[in-house]
């Protein structure tokens, strides 16, 4: 899943540590691939990403494989991060010249051969090739709303870029997932926009929204989710009411495919038969 959305502020790194730290409480195998130089995905996971470590950079410009960077999160048992360091600020204008600049980070993930359940990608908050990487390399896109006005604002550039990769690079990817962060009851304002999120995004929005929390606020300045920071807080207990969501619809989408694939093999049966 490319956790994705161009404006900043929003809670995409937060959203991304949090559920991947769900995924994981439930019993998941979770990769988190923090393509953002500022590193915030690892400093929340409690993972080293000073500049000498080797990190997502090197996966991308260097060819280095996937399973040489990535680290186990100490908190979180089946939490993994593959950080990202300050060296990423020139992944963007060092992709350009390199081949297949658009798929290194797909590959990296094919070529991974540990068992996961989930990868979730951090993404900058911007359209360049480090969020193209991510979006050629996902199958779903999952995109935090902030309950503020203008939270729709910007998204039409991002879901047209979400079409042309789907159309020229990835055709499996698609907009599978939309969560409301920052939500405060309290207003109307809040309530507004997500009267207004669900009128245009309809399914694809989760039930669980984000409350404004200060312990979501606080938990990366302790190297922690605040799952394992606060686990009984209002914030922990609705990212993992949103993670079992996730994986219940996953759940959904996996029972369709297989009934769907039974279905191909009963009517293939049922011609043969007829045939004969």
């Amino acid at each position: 899943m490319v956790v994705a959305n161009q404006k900043g502020g929003v809670g995409k790194t937060t959203t991304t540590v949090n559920l991947a730290a769900s995924l994981a409480l439930h019993g998941a195998r979770v990769l988190v691939i923090d393509l953002d130089p500022q590193g915030n995905a690892s400093t929340a996971l409690g993972v080293d990403h000073h500049a000498e470590v080797p990190s997502i950079y090197d996966v991308l410009v260097e060819s280095k494989p996937l399973s040489e960077i990535v680290q186990p999160v100490p908190d979180v048992e089946g939490l993994f991060c593959a950080p990202a360091t300050i060296d990423l600020a020139g992944a963007e204008i060092e992709l350009v010249s390199l081949v297949a600049r658009e798929s290194r980070l797909q590959r990296a993930i094919q070529a991974y051969e540990q068992p996961l359940d989930y990868i979730l990608i951090d993404c900058p908050p911007s359209l360049g090739l480090l969020t193209v990487n991510a979006l050629v390399a996902g199958a779903e896109v999952l995109i935090p709303i902030q309950c503020e006005y203008y939270a729709l604002e910007g998204l039409g550039q991002l879901l047209r870029n979400v079409d042309l990769v789907r159309g020229h690079l990835n055709p499996l990817l698609h907009v599978s997932t939309i969560l409301l962060t920052m939500y405060d009851g309290r207003t109307r304002l809040a309530s507004q926009v997500a009267d207004e999120v669900r009128n245009h995004f309809g399914d694809e929005v989760l039930r669980t929204s984000i409350p404004r929390s200060v312990r979501i606020s606080e938990a990366p300045s302790y190297g922690q989710t605040v799952l394992t920071y606060d686990p009984g807080s209002s914030g922990a207990l609705s990212y993992f009411e949103a993670a079992r969501e996730i994986a219940l619809r996953g759940v959904g989408v996996r029972y369709d495919v297989q009934h769907a694939h039974a279905g191909n093999q009963n009517e293939q049966q049922n011609m043969t038969e007829g045939m004969q």
